[in-house]
């Protein structure tokens, strides 16, 4: 007499890792890394920039490069 098998529904069961993230596991990093990227490139609200005119310059430049 053969004993019932029961099929394995988890992919760990198999050897597979099965990692799920939340929606906001993504979206929050991916917020704070386009709002330091826009902090850095908006040279008018930088107020460290305001006594160097070259880093100014190369910050104006790298954003009319990145919104073209």
């Amino acid at each position: 007499m053969s004993a019932p098998t029961h099929p394995r529904t988890h992919p760990a069961a198999t050897g597979g890792v099965d990692i799920r993230l939340p929606w906001w596991a993504i979206a929050l990093p991916a917020v704070a890394f386009v709002t330091l990227l826009l902090l850095i490139l908006n040279p008018a609200d930088a107020q460290a920039a305001a006594g160097d005119p070259t880093i100014g310059h190369i910050l104006e430049r790298a954003r009319e490069l990145v919104l073209r």
